[in-house]
């Protein structure tokens, strides 16, 4: 059984930590599978990162921020890419989308995953070729398909009726003939989030399959013969750990392929298994590596398409936060820490639900640890917060940090790589904190950190 931070809900009773965490032996001592590969402790017990201090990041950067282990996120692209062989490997791009990040998932070989026309603009001004491209959305504006259409972004992934009469529409006009994937909702339950859960039927994602709704969209979509049918697209949910789901979603959504297989004569060429790949946030995950998830869905998928006899489509999928999420940490210094009557410690810090809202509208479980030094100091259970004027403005809910925390240290909290500063906010106009990648000892700023004066230009009032 792997446990995940989308199991069930952890009481909140007292300041008892949950069933998972345990004391730790030496509060200084680091999970490997948390961090970025190229952080360890240094001899005075702070933090390194490709053998920079986080106290030099932080003197020339400040805090909060995001720092982005380069040869990480590129090594865990390469494990996608060579576990998968002869199979697209599109990163999501909504877990973190910037041009620099795009040219290194270019350089290491893989697709790229867009859902608005921001990501796409920024997708092309990266210089990703359009071809390598994947457009997602359930609400695609006329204006984004015409520009994924003169662009000539590989594939567009249909979300809905209206969807399909206005890209026939626009293809028509254009003489063009896009490539174009049918998103199925398969109806599996991922044991996941219900707010990152996306395979149910009672979702804004997707045509439905029970309802028959897939089969009359592909149908559709090849009897009108203005948009290429390359193949079907489902995607069962994010944070997940175990590939039962994924094979009762590939055995019915190749079920629909032998349907439209027997009913038009068409054998589909492609299939698209999404993403939702899970990471380890604390020591209660145990997500798989990606040699063993390409062994495992190889083997449902050839079992699956042996049963409809079925030739094996090209195979895509589109892991996000499995690449970017370890790969970053974010970087806090502490302000205030509060013993609230014997119940709770709170060590608050100078970030907060702006730069990361997943534990707020999650419940996401996050780990942490006191960066500029070590302690000798014995272990306390303390619940990190932000500066928000917002009660639910938490951090980690619950970490063991030395005793002897104080305002001044430095705070770090692995697994920020994905969603949290796609996902940031200005709440209480705090500005969003910059992206700095470390590789061979350097470091470069790769987005600035947000200043007043961009709050203030935006207000015309």
């Amino acid at each position: 059984m792997r446990a995940h931070e989308a199991g069930a809900l952890h009481g909140d009773i007292g300041h008892r930590e949950p069933a998972w965490l345990r004391p730790p032996v030496d509060v200084n001592a680091l999970v490997p599978q948390l961090w970025p590969r190229a952080v360890a402790r240094g001899v005075d017990g702070a933090l390194t990162v490709a053998g920079l201090g986080v106290a030099d990041l932080a003197a020339e950067y400040g805090t909060p921020v995001y720092v982005l282990d380069e040869d990480d996120l590129r090594s865990r692209a390469r494990d996608f890419r060579d576990a998968f062989p002869d199979v697209d490997v599109y990163y999501a791009g909504k877990a973190f989308l910037c041009r620099a990040v795009i040219r290194m998932i270019a350089e290491e070989g893989l697709h790229l995953d867009v859902c608005t026309g921001g990501e796409l603009a920024t997708a092309l001004s990266a210089g990703m070729p359009a071809e390598r491209i994947g457009f997602h959305g359930n609400n695609k504006s006329v204006a984004e398909l015409t520009r994924a259409l003169d662009a000539g972004v590989g594939r567009i992934i249909l979300d809905s009726f209206t969807e399909i009469d206005r890209l026939t529409a626009l293809a028509r006009e254009r003489k063009v003939r896009p490539g174009v994937l049918v998103r199925v909702t398969v109806g599996v339950e991922a044991h996941t989030h219900e707010f990152i859960a996306t395979a149910h039927e009672d979702q804004k994602f997707g045509f439905s399959l029970a309802g028959g709704a897939a089969a009359a969209a592909a149908f559709k979509v090849i009897d009108e013969g203005v948009l290429d049918l390359r193949g079907l697209h489902s995607h069962i949910g994010s944070q997940i750990f175990d590939t039962s789901g994924f094979e009762v979603s590939a055995r019915r959504i190749l079920a629909l392929q032998a349907q439209i297989r027997d009913a038009r004569g068409v054998e589909l060429p492609e299939l698209d298994l999404g993403g939702g790949f899970g990471i380890a946030y604390t020591t209660q995950d145990d997500p798989a590596a990606p040699q063993e998830l390409g062994k495992r869905l190889r083997k449902i998928i050839d079992s699956e398409c042996a049963a409809e006899n079925l030739a094996v489509p090209h195979l895509s999928i589109e892991p996000g936060r499995a690449i970017v999420g370890p790969a970053v940490f974010t970087l806090y210094e502490v302000g205030t820490v509060k013993n609230v009557d014997g119940l709770r410690t709170y060590v608050s810090v100078d970030g907060g639900m702006s730069d990361n809202i997943r534990t707020a509208l999650y419940d996401a479980s996050y780990s942490a640890t006191v960066a500029n030094r070590a302690s000798t100091a014995e272990p306390l259970l303390a619940r990190v917060v932000g500066k928000h004027c917002e009660a639910g403005d938490i951090v980690v809910k619950d970490e063991f940090l030395p005793a002897d925390v104080q305002p001044g240290d430095l705070v770090a909290v692995p697994g920020t790589g994905a969603y949290c500063r796609s996902m940031a906010s200005n709440y209480n106009h705090v500005p969003r904190p910059p992206v700095v990648a470390v590789r061979d000892g350097s470091a470069r700023l790769i987005v600035r950190r947000e200043t007043e004066e961009d709050l203030l230009a935006l207000d015309v009032g």
